[in-house]
């Protein structure tokens, strides 16, 4: 048994490597993908484009402005006289942001006064629009904290020539500390779930291909009457494309760690694990596809229509906490979720099997019961 299986992947390993075009399937479309995908999903911004409205012109309008030209996340680029020209900047998309200073505000400010600033935002991105909302809010904040410590130095300057005065001002602090991501980079966060959209699209593809070309090319027939058995013929289809799952996962892996420096604080050993179980999960569904497929360009449809409910419900870019109720349901049945949520674990929390275990318990499950559900398709299919 093992060595007709040992031939059957040799066989698949010479006719997949020996034509130039899948050689570059294999290898070249999962690296490309991975730097694509690795600078293209990004949600950081940087650099906004600000302009700065101010007809009050006072010091204080001046003092907020050379606030926002001091952070490293603004860049101020036009100064508009008047409400029209704001709008012309928002709608051409030369400003993404319109701070706007109210006449009186430098006075107010020195009268210790409740003073607005408004502020004008592109909301035709609404990531965007909320991230630079809470930059210039903290700009903002920052500034406003500092007035108010200035207005309570002054009235204590002006009791203590009065008299001695003892006054302690009360307040709280706030001391945040960002754990697994400091720097809040969602590269950090989208590449790792990059890795496993990768994986399972390749693996998918390559096995449902595999089984339907025989079908095309006539060959299915041939092997048919040898003394190969099918759960023999199986394995000898599926070995080969894990064997090349896991040849891709270790270079999308290196291009994380050493082109994109995402930080790896887990155990090679757990990832390993979880890949095994995630690849049981995709080259059963490949092999699914290819039985219910008579041609290479239907299981490659329908390889894209396991492949996008997958990506969409795996957590890769939308919470499945935002999700609607019955949604999030849905997603439990998704093992795509499991291993995102694995990858990312082991990637940015450093945690492994004490923490994880349910999450590859259930991979396992996945893995096992699709597997051997398109085993016994693929037995009927032959017999």
């Amino acid at each position: 048994m093992w060595e007709r299986i040992r031939q059957i992947v040799i066989k698949e390993l010479r006719q997949t490597l020996r034509d130039p075009r899948m050689r570059a399937i294999l290898i070249a479309p999962p690296i490309l993908q991975m730097i694509i995908f690795g600078y293209a999903v990004n949600l950081d911004v940087e650099r906004v484009r600000l302009a700065f409205m101010d007809p009050d012109r006072s010091a204080a309008s001046r003092d907020l402005r050379e606030r926002f030209t001091a952070s490293p996340y603004f860049e101020l680029v036009a100064m508009p006289e008047n409400g029209r020209d704001a709008e012309r900047l928002l709608d051409r998309g030369a400003a993404q942001a319109v701070v706007r200073i109210m006449p009186g505000f430098g006075s107010g400010v020195l009268r210790g006064e409740p003073q607005e600033v408004q502020i004008l935002l592109d909301g035709a991105n609404s990531n965007s629009a909320g991230i630079i909302a809470n930059y210039a809010s903290g700009v903002i904040g920052a500034y406003n904290r500092e007035l108010l410590q200035a207005q309570q130095t002054r009235r204590l300057v002006g009791r203590t020539r009065e008299g001695p005065v003892r006054m302690t001002l009360p307040g709280v602090r706030a001391e945040t500390r960002i754990w697994f991501n400091p720097e809040l980079k969602s590269r950090h966060y989208f590449v790792p779930g990059t890795m496993a959209n990768i994986i399972l699209l390749v693996t998918l593809m390559l096995t449902a291909l595999s089984v339907v070309r025989e079908k095309e090319i006539g060959t299915m027939e041939q092997i048919m009457v040898t003394p190969i058995r099918p759960i023999e013929l199986m394995l000898g289809k599926t070995i080969p494309f894990a064997m090349v799952g896991l040849v891709d996962m270790a270079a999308v892996t290196a291009i994380a760690l050493f082109l994109f420096q995402v930080p790896f604080r887990g155990s090679l050993l757990v990832l390993l694990l979880a890949s095994v179980l995630f690849l049981l999960t995709t080259l059963g569904a490949g092999l699914l596809l290819s039985t219910l497929s008579a041609t290479q360009q239907q299981a490659m449809i329908g390889s894209f229509f396991f492949f996008q409910p997958a990506f969409m419900l795996s957590g890769f870019t939308f919470p499945i906490r935002n999700m609607p109720e019955a949604v999030q349901w849905m997603t439990l049945l998704n093992p795509m979720r499991y291993f995102m949520e694995v990858v990312r674990g082991v990637f940015l929390k450093g945690v492994g099997v004490e923490v994880l275990w349910p999450q590859l318990l259930m991979l396992g499950i996945f893995g096992v019961f699709i597997l051997g559900f398109s085993a016994m398709r693929f037995r009927k299919r032959l017999d």
